[in-house]
């Protein structure tokens, strides 16, 4: 399902306009950047959190040249799901269809 799709479905849902959901969407997006950005978490009760995650520092290896490299601490956002949400997956999803080769 891409952006487009979700708009689709909530515009069809609650006869809002699509530009209006849209920009609801991109606003919300926006605003969970940012946040984190900042270093604060996102928590949705019933849908997850958006958190930060530590990195520590570690050495890695640069292919090409086969030489050690530090990598440096850093953080990546993250995203832990509600127990209610991993809940439901579990009980509906039976398989996921097979991979078409695109990386959405």
């Amino acid at each position: 399902m891409r952006k487009a799709d979700i708009v689709n479905i909530i515009a069809e849902k609650t006869n809002i306009a699509k530009v209006d959901v849209l920009v609801t969407l991109e606003t919300f997006f926006q605003e969970v950047k940012s946040t984190m950005s900042g270093g604060e978490n996102v928590y949705i009760r019933g849908f997850g959190s958006f958190v930060i995650k530590r990195r520590a520092k570690k050495v890695g290896r640069h292919i090409k040249n086969n030489k050690s490299i530090e990598i440096p601490e850093h953080y990546i956002p993250s995203f832990k799901p509600a127990k209610v949400f991993n809940e439901e997956v579990k009980a509906n999803v039976k398989s996921l269809p097979e991979d078409n080769g695109s990386d959405d």
